[in-house]
Formats: C-alpha cells, sequence, structure tokens
C-alpha cells in the first residue's frame, strides 16, 4: 500500500486567536469539570517563562508541577522528538527500541538500581511498586505479606490502589470501598512505623519530601530507620521519587541525602519534561518476579518521550548543575526567611524545602493569594490548603528566583 498526498485545504483568511475567555467557556462546555484550574489558557511556553491567550507573560514557578526542568521548549529536548517523530512513533513493547533500552541504561546508572520499567506516569509507577511488592511476596512463599505501610498526608496517585496509599482522606471521598491492603501512619514517626508493622506487611512505601502534603521535610535520621527497619522485618522500602527526583532536590534522587539504597523506586514529572514518561526502578532480585505477562503497558516506554529522556538526562547529568540547583534552593530559602521576618510576625508559619522543591506556609488559605500572584505576573500552586509550593525550572537563575519573591513580598505586604 502506498501513501498518496491528500489534497491540501486552501488556506483560511486570517483570524484572530482566541483568547482566554474564550477558550475557558469553551473547556466549560466540553471538559470534565474536575480540575480547579487557574482562569488562563497557556499557549506557549519559553525557558521559565509562559504567555496566556490574551498575550500576557508570566514568570513560571511550578513548572508543570515539578515536570519542566529544563525549562519549557528546550532546543535540544524539542530537537531530539522531532528527530524521533520523523524516524518511528510507536511499536509497543513487543519489540525493542533503542530509544528506550539506552533510556534504561542511562537510568538505572543515575539511580543505582540495575532494572527498569518504563510507563506513562507517577501514578502508574507507583502501581507498579504496589504490585511488585505483592508479586515478590508471593514468590518468596510468604502469600500473607501484601500490605503497605505508607504515610498520612502522603500523594501517590489517582489510580484506585495508589489514591489509597494516599495518606489524605480528602483524596478517598466517594470511591469507597477502597481496596485492602493499605495503612497509614504519621509521617516521621519511626516508632509508629514499627508498632504498625505486622504479618501482613509487605512493603513500606514513602516520599522524601511530602510534596503534596505541604513540602514537608522527613525528619533526620528517619529514612535510615526505615531501612534498618525493612531489613529487619524482611519488608522492601519502596521510595516515591515522582516528585523529588531527576535533580529536584540538588541530587539526582531524593533518597540520596539520605544515604540509603531503596529497594525500589517510582519516576515521573521531570523524566520527560513535559512528554509523558514514568519508570518503577528496581534491584535484580526483586525484577525477577515480573516475569512475561505479569506487568505491562501499550505506550510505557514510548520511542519520542524516550528519545526526549534522554536528552533530558544526559543534560541533567552535565557536571555543576546539580551544585547550582542546591545554590539557587538555598538562595530562595534565605531570601524567604528574610521575607518571613520583614512582613508582619506570622504572615508566613514556616519556610521549607531542599533544592528547587519549596514551600512557604501562610497563616491563611492560599487560593486568593496565588490568583493575586497570578495577576502580578508570577505562577506557583498550593501543596495543601495553606502552603505556597515552588517548583520552578532547574534553569531559573537567582535573578529570576529575586523576581519571584520580589512579587511576592508585594502581594503578602498588600494582604
Amino acid at each position: 500500500m502506498r501513501y498518496t498526498t491528500l489534497p491540501q485545504p486552501s488556506p483560511s483568511p486570517a483570524s484572530t486567536p482566541p483568547g482566554n475567555d474564550t477558550l475557558i467557556q469553551k473547556a466549560k462546555q466540553h471538559l470534565l469539570q474536575n480540575y480547579k484550574q487557574q482562569p488562563i489558557a497557556l499557549v506557549r511556553g519559553q525557558g521559565t517563562r509562559v504567555w496566556d491567550a490574551d498575550g500576557k507573560a508570566y514568570l513560571d514557578c511550578i513548572g508543570g508541577i515539578a515536570v519542566c526542568a529544563l525549562g519549557h521548549c528546550h532546543p535540544e529536548v524539542v530537537a531530539a522528538a522531532k528527530a524521533q517523530l520523523d524516524t518511528l512513533w510507536h511499536v509497543s513493547n513487543v519489540f525493542y527500541s533503542q530509544p528506550q533500552i539506552d533510556l534504561a541504561a542511562q537510568l538505572t546508572d543515575w539511580v543505582g538500581l540495575p532494572r527498569a520499567f518504563f510507563c506513562n506516569s507517577g501514578a502508574e509507577a507507583n502501581e507498579a511498586l504496589l504490585k511488585l511488592a505483592r508479586k515478590v511476596m508471593k514468590d518468596r512463599g510468604t502469600p500473607e505479606r501484601y500490605e503497605v505501610l505508607s504515610f498520612e498526608k502522603s500523594f501517590h496517585g489517582r489510580t484506585l490502589a495508589t489514591v489509597t496509599a494516599t495518606g489524605q482522606p480528602k483524596y478517598h471521598a466517594g470511591f469507597e470501598p477502597l481496596p485492602q491492603g493499605f495503612k497509614h501512619v504519621p509521617y516521621g514517626d519511626l516508632e509508629a512505623v514499627r508498632r504498625a508493622v505486622g504479618p501482613a506487611t509487605a512493603a513500606i512505601l514513602v516520599e522524601p519530601i511530602q510534596g503534596e502534603g505541604g513540602v514537608r521535610m522527613a525528619p533526620p535520621g528517619f529514612l535510615q530507620g526505615l531501612r534498618a527497619l525493612c531489613d529487619e522485618q524482611g519488608l522492601l522500602l519502596l521510595v516515591d521519587e515522582v516528585q523529588t527526583g531527576m535533580g529536584r532536590t540538588g541530587l539526582p534522587f531524593g533518597f540520596m541525602h539520605d544515604g540509603i539504597q531503596p529497594d525500589a523506586i517510582s519516576v515521573a514529572k521531570a523524566l520527560g519534561n513535559g512528554l509523558p514518561m514514568g519508570a518503577m526502578l528496581c534491584r535484580e532480585e526483586l525484577a525477577r518476579s515480573l516475569t512475561p505477562g505479569t506487568h505491562g503497558t501499550t505506550f510505557g516506554g514510548n520511542l519520542v518521550s524516550a528519545a526526549a529522556a534522554n536528552v533530558v538526562l544526559r543534560l541533567l547529568r552535565q557536571p555543576g548543575l546539580l551544585a547550582e540547583v542546591q545554590a539557587k534552593g538555598e538562595h530562595f530559602l534565605a531570601g524567604a526567611r528574610a521575607l518571613q521576618a520583614a512582613l508582619p510576625q506570622g504572615r508566613i508559619q514556616a519556610v521549607r524545602g531542599r533544592g528547587l522543591l519549596l514551600g512557604i506556609e501562610l497563616d491563611r488559605e492560599v487560593a486568593p493569594v496565588i490568583a493575586k500572584l497570578r495577576d502580578a505576573g508570577l505562577l506557583v500552586n498550593s501543596a495543601g490548603e495553606v502552603t505556597l509550593r515552588f517548583a520552578p525550572a532547574l534553569i531559573i537563575s537567582q535573578n529570576e528566583l529575586d523576581e519571584a519573591l520580589g512579587i511576592l513580598q508585594r502581594v503578602l505586604a498588600s494582604l
């Protein structure tokens, strides 16, 4: 069968592109109304800036929620995706493909875990972790061990299993009865974890920093304590690196700040710099449990996303880049703490974070503050009801961080 060239339509007269109001009205007519979306339609991005349909520019300090680590439309990532589009888009995992193989080699080397499974999102990567834990325990001859311990205020995804693992009841409401096999314990409380471990426990699932839970840091020694407890009890330590991975905290992955080695981790968000890509990585012994037919995906490891992700990894691994992320994070934290001291007492309740995953907790709900920041040209979002979350591109400059702090100061001083 030969391809034929179809007749091209005559060019239409020049027309004015639809603006924010037109696009939002159309969205309200056709999209499921399951998001609390900010009232702008973004149409273009470059580096750390985005523009809406009315032409207004914004400094983007949320970056697709910690996704666009190299900024919007990074030329090398764009070139890799375009080149792959001109070559081959999709073949499924029935066949091998070089972009996926190259990505697995790069990623396993960076993480220090030898086996990778590719999927499309963080939720799917966490699903793979949960299935892995159950299958490993069955293969070890302990099928009674199926339960996963996770943490209050955690967030692991929106599928039925990962939302159950999420320790926030507001995400559970309306979806009961939830799947069995999950317990939630207070984050940072090692003794509570120890008390919760029982004969049915298979694994512990933890975030190095609770992003959606308010950018809450694990206390010193907590991850090491979980690692020791898992070793003692024969449990798997599963680390959710969906938000903290890919250099976001100033090291390749968040667990590395604590000097531990997980049994398996999940990765997504920044892996494809905006193209859908997730991964689960694990130890060799555990990988043997996922034999042909036990787990899979149609689109996971898609060639275009994998080609882009290979460039993302190469660029993030350049010498000095992550040291700059640490320095910029410390610069922002220092500026935010100076702002805390300068504003009326209690306006800023807490400043916390690591690298370029940062939270500023206020004395009030942040939704109206986010609206005022947006009107002033700065995009952020919330992590819980009272915390502003900053997760800009890792390439953001200190001058741009100062610009963000200046806008934040003016808005908070006006409250």
